[in-house]
């Protein structure tokens, strides 16, 4: 188990992301099937974190699908064992991906995910993304405002800096900070923003943890090292993937995201992997 920053609020080590569920009109599975999916999850792996988005649905006609299909495969007594966060702040005008931080949006988006995700508190509400357009203070501080409705139980940012997220804490209490990161996707900013939630008790939370769309399902062929580990531990690459990012930090709680229960069984594997200081040296 992993705790949420300082909330006291503990998770198991590996989560889910849920974007796969609802992005890709044409690739997504039907809903009845991530409604399984997702009841299998819980029921039979333990998972007990799930991330989304109102913005995880293929176009602006469909916000909050992937949220829809959460709350009815959580609705009755699986709700009270699983944590939920969604994000609000990006908006998907005919498909495409942009950003609308503006406090009033903010309101009717974290509103919109309260009534989609069938409840009267969010567990983690996450800025998106900062708005260009929207200084981030004002952004975050509409954030507070709906905590101190008690409509957000905690606050959460994405794709943030070390420097914007000390901006965002002066704002309100931030608990979390969602940012791209994976053995294989490493931007060498990111160090400064997992030292940053270690040092101020932030959870941080992976996205693209086994490297992202094109690249996992490749993730063997991407890295020998990948590859020669996982052989000589009996599994797989996406395994020592996720493993890796557990052993990176007691901060990172990674969530991977799949359509397949196979997949998502694996994936819960890397908790009770441990790779050796020549197999962390090799990956490094």
């Amino acid at each position: 188990m992993r705790t949420i920053g300082k909330t006291g609020l503990a998770v198991g080590d590996v989560g889910y992301g849920a974007m796969h569920l609802s992005i890709d009109r044409d690739r997504r599975p039907a809903e009845k099937d991530s409604i399984t999916l997702l009841q299998r999850g819980v029921d039979e792996l333990g998972v007990d974190f799930i991330d989304t988005a109102d913005a995880y649905c293929a176009d602006h006609t469909e916000v909050g699908h992937s949220e829809r299909i959460i709350a009815e495969a959580l609705r009755g007594e699986r709700r009270q064992r699983v944590t939920v966060a969604t994000k609000g702040g990006s908006v998907r005008p005919d498909g495409r991906w942009s950003r609308d931080g503006r406090p009033e949006h903010l309101r009717s988006a974290c509103e919109a995910s309260l009534r989609a995700l069938e409840t009267d508190r969010i567990d983690l509400y996450q800025l998106h993304a900062i708005d260009p357009a929207v200084p981030l203070e004002e952004s975050v501080g509409a954030l507070a405002d709906l905590q101190r409705e008690g409509k957000i139980r905690f606050i959460g940012v994405s794709n943030f800096d070390a420097g914007e997220i000390a901006r965002a804490s002066g704002e309100a209490e931030i608990v979390s900070v969602q940012n791209r990161f994976s053995v294989i996707a490493r931007d060498p900013d990111e160090d400064a923003v997992i030292e940053y939630c270690e040092a101020n008790g932030l959870a941080y939370l992976p996205w693209n943890p086994i490297g992202g769309r094109g690249i996992a399902p490749k993730l063997g062929e991407a890295s020998t090292a990948l590859d020669d580990i996982a052989r000589a531990h009996s599994t797989t690459p996406h395994v020592v993937a996720l493993a890796w990012l557990l052993q990176r930090s007691p901060a990172i709680i990674p969530i991977p995201g799949t359509r397949r229960f196979e997949h998502m069984a694996e994936n819960m594997k890397a908790a009770e992997l441990h790779l050796s200081s020549d197999d962390l040296a090799r990956l490094e």
